[in-house]
Formats: structure tokens, C-alpha cells, sequence
């Protein structure tokens, strides 16, 4: 249920498993699931002794002191989910240090370096696209397949597919490339197969997806940080309607008090849409609305101008 602090979540007691934890989305997530205080398993490649192919400085285990640091307690599990025997025992230790999972968000990806902007299929290295697929579509499914039946195991439990646009935009409109377009539309539909397996079990399958999010990544590609993120609007207006990798995080959180979520279960969300149902705002105060605004501004080629959608 959510508290008189701001409409917050509270999850005390609550067992959380963020696959895909490391930075970004993932990161934000489990920081605000720690925040309404569940105790959050984190998972990811990037450890303090091992960087993955990303090559990048952020680590799993500082996403659980993040969560612990929030109010939760955080729990790093590094885990390759192409792995089965890794994700069973992931789940294996779960199970023996909780007995139950209520929340299990898919957030797994790592495919940033592997997309080719605007290659056609025949032009795009296979290989990469190939590793694309795998990384985005078939870790999700081995997670699932090993983590449900202990999220079953108590009425209630809450699956997040998250992606990257809603139902209706990715229907509409070409995402980047062939496996890019292909991986983001799968995990649009795992969620949508997911909730005619889980709701008449108990448990509510959603897929989420944030706005235009300044990961870490993003952050870097425009030379800016945090802070300073406005800086970039002078070489791309149309960021002034991006948001924090917490703002979906806080969606998270309050699908996952809400006791009425299986309203919801099987669709396609955002946190734009989820912030004026729920009442949570980005760190800033903000609501944006990332996804119309894309459409009514964005899109149709208008000035950058976010009055009334964030």
C-alpha cells in the first residue's frame, strides 16, 4: 500500500529479485524497491573484480549498497541469465535465505553496443544481432522459467518485463533497426503471455517502459552529467523531457504495493502514465511524459517544448 510520505511505496517484507541491476533502469529500480524497504536480490555481469564487455565502472554490488543505503537491504548476486544453472541457482539461494520472491523485474539487456542505427538486416552484423536477441529476449525467458514457480508460491506476486516503448509506439513506429525493433516488441509480448499464465495463478505479469532516461550511458554520450544534464539541450532540445532511471523505479515500486495490480495485468505501461495513476514524481518534482510527448512533439517534427508534459 502506499504511505502519506508523498504517496510512496511501502514494501516491508517484501523479497524483490532485479535481474539486470548493474546501472540504469535496473539500477533506479531496485534503489526505490530498497527505498519502500524490500530486500532486493541485484543481479548483473559487472562486478568489482570482473567488468563485462561493457566495459564500464558500474558494479552490481554498488547497486545493493545503493538499496541498502536507501533502507532496504541489498544483496549482489552476480548471475550470467544466459546461464540456467546460474539462474537456478540464484533462485536456489533465494528461496533458501527468503522462501518467497514477491517481485520479479526482467530487465536484462546489454545490447547498446550490439544495434546498428538504421542497418537494414542484410547490412547488420549478424553476429551482433544474433548476441542482441539472446542477451534481450532469451535471458528473460530463463529467468522466468526458474524464478515463477517461487513467485507463485505466494498469491500476489508481480513480474515487470521492462523495454523500451509502449504497445501502441513500437506498433507504429520502426525501433532502430531490425533486432533492435524485434528484441524491444518480444519482451512487449512476454509480458502479455506471461500475464494469461500467471493471473489465473494469482500473480500479475506487466510490461514497463521508461521514457527517454538518463542512464549513465546517456549521461556520458552528451558530454554531462546529472547536475548539469540541461547543458545538452542546446545540441538536443527534445532531452529536455528525459528523466531519471528512479522515476521508473518508483513505477516499480508502487505496482508492486499496489493491491489492486492485476488491473493491470498483461498490459503495456510507462512511468509517465503510472505517475499520474499513482501520484509519484521524478527526483526533480516532475512528471514527464515521455511517450506523448514523442508523439505530439517530437515525432511530427515541432519545437522542443515540454509545458504540459512534464
Amino acid at each position: 500500500m502506499a504511505t502519506a510520505r508523498t504517496g510512496r511505496a511501502e514494501l516491508t517484507g517484501k523479497v524483490a529479485l532485479v535481474a539486470g541491476a548493474t546501472r540504469g533502469a535496473g539500477r533506479g529500480i531496485a534503489v526505490e524497491l530498497g527505498e519502500a524497504g524490500a530486500t532486493v536480490y541485484v543481479t548483473g555481469r559487472t562486478t568489482r573484480d570482473r567488468r563485462s564487455e561493457y566495459d564500464r565502472p558500474e558494479t552490481v554490488e554498488d547497486t545493493a549498497d545503493l538499496v541498502t543505503a536507501a533502507g532496504g537491504r541489498g544483496i549482489a548476486v552476480p548471475t550470467d541469465h544466459l546461464d540456467p544453472a546460474a539462474v537456478r541457482a540464484l533462485v536456489a539461494r533465494i528461496d533458501d535465505e527468503q522462501g518467497r520472491l514477491d517481485v520479479l523485474v526482467n530487465d536484462i539487456w546489454g545490447g547498446e553496443k550490439l544495434f546498428e542505427w538504421d542497418s537494414p538486416v542484410w547490412e547488420h552484423d549478424l553476429d551482433n544481432g544474433l548476441r542482441l536477441l539472446r542477451l534481450a529476449v532469451e535471458t528473460h525467458a530463463v529467468t522466468s522459467h526458474h524464478a515463477l514457480p517461487l513467485l507463485l508460491r505466494h498469491r500476489g506476486g508481480l513480474v515487470v518485463e521492462m523495454t523500451d516503448g509502449t504497445a501502441e509506439y513500437n506498433r507504429d513506429n520502426y525501433r532502430n533497426s531490425f533486432f533492435y525493433d524485434l528484441a524491444k516488441s518480444a519482451v512487449l509480448r512476454m509480458a502479455f503471455a506471461l500475464g494469461h499464465e500467471l493471473g489465473p495463478r494469482g500473480a500479475t505479469a506487466v510490461a514497463l517502459t521508461p521514457g527517454w532516461m538518463r542512464s549513465e550511458m546517456m549521461l556520458e554520450a552528451f558530454g554531462v552529467r546529472e547536475d548539469n544534464w540541461r547543458d545538452a539541450l542546446a545540441k538536443v532540445p527534445h532531452f529536455a523531457i528525459s528523466e531519471t532511471p528512479r522515476y521508473v523505479g518508483r513505477a516499480v515500486a508502487a505496482l508492486a504495493a499496489d493491491p489492486g495490480v492485476a488491473r493491470w495485468n498483461g498490459g503495456s505501461l510507462s512511468s509517465g502514465q503510472l505517475a499520474r495513476e499513482y501520484g509519484f514524481t521524478d527526483l526533480d518534482g516532475s512528471r514527464p511524459d515521455a511517450w506523448r510527448y514523442l508523439v505530439e512533439v517530437q515525432d511530427p517534427g515541432r519545437p522542443a517544448d515540454t509545458t504540459g508534459y512534464r
